[in-house]
């Protein structure tokens, strides 16, 4: 597998400057560039649902988890004693407990971090430390859910603020993606028996559970941004076709680089007969592609890479799968967040950047390569709202109740979706290239 597992130890990282304060920087330089003045407010004082910036007009579904209010002395300490006090409960829990945090943090809270990674690096950098009772995952709600199914039984897997999900990850949901099966499944059964299957699914990690225990339970699997094409490729060779959930920027880019026409990737639209297609074009399918995307990623354009070029001749354009076709197209290159860091770092001469991706990264990217000149391709600077959840105050509150003897915020699956789920990744694992 074309994954990466290579951590960065957040004590080796330099973190020279907050989110918060890179805004407050930028804004100067560009006033009212940013997404939402909210998000310099603190969490607690958000509203609920997914918060202010790149997803603010994302819509929330029925039953999205809602993170209870902690006690006031973690949301009116400062800056200072919350650092004390997440410092003094790290040490008194050693190695009873591993923080966990994602490229996409804001970095008051990754500076705490023993790894950070992306998603599926950090699930399993996890289980590197046989001695942890508590996984404290730094990052949103899917997330948690696949370190719970790759971590033993006695570990427990917490989310700081249970309100940090992933608008992406909801697009698709259990049943619309049951009855998107269930017509497919329908339309292909008079298909000549060729050994192969009429359908694979295949989910991205940015998925519930539920929906890794349903690829799991038909046939399919989970693929990363790192290792699409090789899960791709698998699938392939057992099934005429693939339905893929639910970024379809990323379904679309790297079966585009396979070279699969266009107009064999239809778009499933949920709730519509057929997904909004005629049975003609869904049996032509190669890949069916479901209707959903990354708030952060949409934001990118090909102007912007247009203008990047226009200011810094020689620029070099590195953009995440998960950006619209046509940004990837007028990209360098595109690749995860994994590749776009070993990119950066690899880089031996001093060389102009311009990347597509969250600004929390970019930024610490920056601060971290200071021969470099690396910036954002979007001026309106948009964390991932939903990550930017996730405040040195909910850390300190879930770190001190575990001192105590309390787990707050535990992340379970369930034990139906348990087994499934493992299949799903198992069979990513096995899917090398």
């Amino acid at each position: 597998m074309s994954t990466n597992t290579i951590f960065t130890d957040a004590a080796n990282a330099q973190h020279n400057a907050s989110v918060a304060q890179n805004i407050a920087r930028l804004n100067l330089l560009a006033p009212g560039s940013t997404c939402s003045e909210d998000l310099k407010s603190n969490p607690w004082d958000t509203p609920g649902g997914y918060g202010p910036g790149a997803s603010e007009q994302d819509q929330v579904p029925a039953g999205y988890p809602e993170q209870g209010t902690i006690p006031q002395e973690y949301l009116a300490a400062s800056d200072q004693e919350l650092d004390a006090r997440i410092l003094a409960a790290k040490e008194a829990l050693g190695e009873r407990a591993v923080i966990l945090g994602h490229f996409y943090q804001r970095d008051e809270v990754v500076k705490y971090a023993d790894f950070v990674g992306d998603s599926f690096q950090l699930a399993n950098a996890a289980l590197t430390r046989d001695k942890a009772e508590a996984i404290v995952f730094c990052g949103v709600h899917f997330m948690a859910e696949t370190a719970d199914i790759l971590s033993r039984d006695d570990q427990a897997v917490i989310l700081p603020n249970l309100a940090a999900g992933c608008s992406m990850a909801d697009m698709a949901d259990g049943p619309s993606v049951q009855q998107c099966w269930d017509e497919l499944t329908e339309l292909y059964r008079d298909e000549e028996d060729d050994g192969r299957l009429p359908v694979i699914p295949v989910t991205y990690m940015n998925c519930s559970a539920e929906l890794k225990a349903f690829v799991g339970r038909n046939g399919g699997l989970v693929c990363t941004s790192s290792n699409a094409a090789t899960v791709l490729e698998w699938a392939f060779e057992r099934g005429r076709r693939v339905l893929f959930f639910p970024d379809q920027h990323l379904g679309r880019n790297t079966a585009k680089a396979m070279g699969v026409p266009l107009a064999q990737m239809p778009m499933w639209t949920p709730r519509k007969a057929l997904g909004g297609n005629d049975e003609a074009t869904l049996r032509e399918a190669r890949v069916i592609l479901w209707h959903g995307f990354c708030s952060v990623h949409k934001r990118f354009t090909p102007a912007q890479i247009g203008k990047a070029r226009q200011e810094y001749p020689g620029v070099r354009v590195i953009v995440h799968p998960e950006c619209p076709m046509e940004v990837v197209d007028a990209a360098d290159e595109a690749g995860s967040t994994d590749y776009i860091r070993r990119a950066i770092a690899d880089a031996t001469e001093p060389t102009v950047f311009a990347i597509g991706t969250e600004i929390n990264m970019v930024n610490r990217l920056a601060a971290e390569y200071p021969q470099h000149t690396i910036f954002c391709l979007d001026p309106v600077i948009c964390p991932c709202s939903t990550m930017y959840r996730i405040h040195p105050g909910y850390l300190a509150w879930v770190l001190e109740e575990l001192v105590a003897g309390r787990v707050v915020n535990r992340i379970t699956v369930p034990a139906e979706q348990q087994g499934d789920a493992k299949i799903a990744l198992e069979r990513m694992l096995a899917a090398r290239p």
